[in-house]
């Protein structure tokens, strides 16, 4: 376990370490595969808040160990020792850390960039990046209805429960199930999509008949979003530099009962006249830590700004391939002004013929929005981080007026 706990310390994924830990010790039990993962997630997280009980900011993974099980976890000290490989127990400090950085167990540099964004709420959000996240379905209603998707999971022994956002989503109770052995997933019933996701794809508001562009499609979740929601017609077309993610994408599509999507193997030309555009850029991805217990300790503050570049460029293709009257939605993944409102406000400045528009007016709950932009976070929603614009671009008879930036609606300086 040291081995392992070691390696993901010094900066391997520890998903990787974990499934090469357990393929190497086959003959684990179950109780051991747990613990196993249990220890190599939680030190590889705690870290810092360990490190500061140790009073120790280089201590050895054994005693980062002993600080999680006893003081974390509570185990006896006594037992947190020899379960942790010690001669016996280690003095831990008490009281509560000093920052939030500790607290949270965050790089000081990213404890103080939520900070800056996020005001007296960078806490609680903090706090919520610890908690693992929900394993969250869409229902795809090309094929069965939220309710009975839930009915045939039960059936299948999984317990859910629906989503407080969005209309498609169903939570899962209780423990992880084997999603992909489900007979109701290999039909193309739902896919594993986070809530905040699943309401960046609403926001498009794709229509039957429709040319709707996903321009950052990765793996395609979204575009079979998209594809249900113009019920298999029209023109659905899908690019990403990936073409390996485009491969699973047209699988999904099938899966799904997708027959309309179609591959981009090259970006998208300025004629195409697209009546939507969907563009979920690259990006720091700080809206999905929770998601793994060391991502944040990969990150270097040159994340702020390693994305601006080509979120820009993302954004202005995705204005130049919208037909006039038709609408972008631009979004990230990620609780960062300079990838989020910064980007929107310099494309609204170069393109008067834009303007921004409320998200999801008429059925979008307002705590759902932030200054005019769809901000959703796991301390808010249960979801993880997301931001996403709504920009509608202008037709010939309105003048392609500037919008006014210090509008409320926009959100912008």
């Amino acid at each position: 376990m040291s081995e392992a706990l070691a390696r993901v310390l010094s900066g391997d994924p520890a998903e990787r370490v974990l499934d090469r830990t357990l393929r190497s010790n086959r003959d684990l039990s179950r109780e051991g595969r747990q613990a196993l993962k249990e220890a190599v997630f939680n030190v590889g997280l705690w870290r810092r808040r360990l490190a500061f009980l140790l009073d120790s900011p280089d201590a050895p993974p054994s005693h980062l160990l002993f600080a999680l099980l006893h003081g974390l976890v509570g185990v006896p000290a006594s037992d947190a020792a020899s379960w942790a490989g010690l001669a016996a127990p280690l003095p831990l400090r008490t009281g509560t850390p000093p920052s939030l950085a500790l607290r949270a167990s965050l790089p000081d540099w990213l404890a103080d960039h939520f900070s800056r964004e996020l005001g007296a709420e960078a806490e609680d959000f903090c706090a919520h990046l610890n908690v693992p996240g929900p394993i969250t379905l869409r229902v795809n209603p090309a094929r069965i209805s939220r309710e009975a998707l839930a009915a045939r999971l039960a059936s299948e022994g999984v317990s859910t429960r629906p989503g407080s956002w969005s209309p498609l989503a169903l939570h899962v109770d209780g423990p992880r199930p084997n999603l992909y052995a489900l007979p109701s997933l290999q039909e193309g019933l739902f896919e594993v999509q986070d809530e905040g996701s699943q309401l960046l794809g609403l926001l498009v508001e794709a229509r039957p008949g429709e040319t709707v562009l996903d321009l950052c499609a990765g793996a395609g979740g979204k575009t079979l979003q998209l594809g249900a929601a113009m019920k298999d017609s029209g023109r659905l077309l899908a690019y990403d530099p990936d073409a390996e993610r485009l491969d699973r994408l047209q699988q999904r599509a099938s899966r799904a009962g997708l027959t309309r999507v179609q591959v981009l193997r090259a970006p998208p030309s300025p004629g195409l006249d697209a009546d939507r555009v969907l563009a979920d850029a690259p990006c720091s991805e700080l809206g999905s830590l929770r998601r793994g217990p060391d991502l944040r300790f990969r990150l270097t503050p040159d994340s702020l700004s390693r994305y601006t570049a080509v979120q820009r460029d993302i954004l202005a293709r995705a204005g130049d391939v919208v037909r006039p009257g038709g609408r972008v939605v631009y979004a990230t993944c990620t609780v960062n002004r300079a990838e989020n409102q910064d980007v929107v406000a310099d494309f609204l400045r170069s393109r008067p013929d834009f303007r921004a528009v409320t998200p999801g007016a008429g059925w979008l709950p307002d705590a759902c929005l932030q200054d005019g932009f769809l901000l959703v976070t796991p301390h808010r929603h249960g979801t993880d981080g997301f931001f996403a614009a709504v920009l509608e671009r202008g037709t010939a008879g309105e003048g392609g007026s500037a919008p006014n930036l210090s509008d409320s609606r926009t959100g912008l300086p």
